[in-house]
């Protein structure tokens, strides 16, 4: 069982870091021509593209990003204490 939740931690954390690297190439390629902004694109958008559908618009900042790196830092809060017990 440990292994699971180790999978699904390191899961978290690639998750997290690929995120916050969609959110800072963005500013630099906001089309997307780059192949590592399109995969960074296609890997974080089935977690982030749910978030944008509920937030309402705030113009032209995408929040959506930064609440996704808040729910998978409290999911990996919940993860680190269920091992503990």
């Amino acid at each position: 069982m440990e292994l699971v939740f180790t999978i699904l931690y390191t899961f978290l954390n690639i998750m997290m870091f690929a995120i916050f690297a969609r959110a800072i190439i963005s500013w630099f390629d906001p089309t997307g021509s780059n192949p590592v902004a399109r995969f960074l694109f296609e890997f974080t958008e089935p977690v982030i593209a749910p978030i944008r559908s509920i937030m309402p618009r705030t113009g032209f900042i995408d929040l959506s990003p930064m609440i996704a790196i808040f729910l998978i830092i409290i999911l990996r809060q919940v993860l680190a204490s269920a091992t503990q017990t």
